[in-house]
């Protein structure tokens, strides 16, 4: 059920940060160090991106697990294989929640020209 419901959830939070940051306004060629640090400004695009970042490595580590599960014959492969899965979500996730939460939209030594309209130089 929960491979079900996160996979609907991720479709709308992916499709959602794709119209945003490809379709509106300049598209991709917008995309700079001042847009990431304008969106990340706002707590509920912190949170829109942190959500799909849990579910999509949740989603997908449940995912790999199954065929591990699946595949991996013997007790010991199987055991490296999600000990290895394991460490590689659970760095995956806190860094990117460290990324999202601590990232600094205005930087002091930065040029002006890159910061976020938002940013006193």
């Amino acid at each position: 059920m929960f491979m079900r419901a996160s996979g609907v959830v991720l479709l709308v939070l992916i499709f959602g940060h794709l119209f945003v940051n490809l379709m509106v306004g300049e598209g991709v060629h917008a995309i700079d160090f001042a847009f990431v640090g304008g969106k990340w400004s706002n707590p509920m695009w912190q949170v829109w991106d942190l959500l799909m970042l849990w579910l999509a490595m949740i989603h997908g580590t449940n995912g790999v697990r199954t065929i591990i599960n699946d595949y991996a014959t013997r007790d010991l492969t199987r055991g490296i294989l999600k000990g290895l899965l394991l460490l590689a979500f659970t760095v995956v996730v806190v860094l990117g929640t460290l990324v999202i939460f601590t990232f600094d939209a205005c930087p002091a030594d930065a040029p002006a020209e890159l910061l976020a309209s938002f940013c006193t130089a």
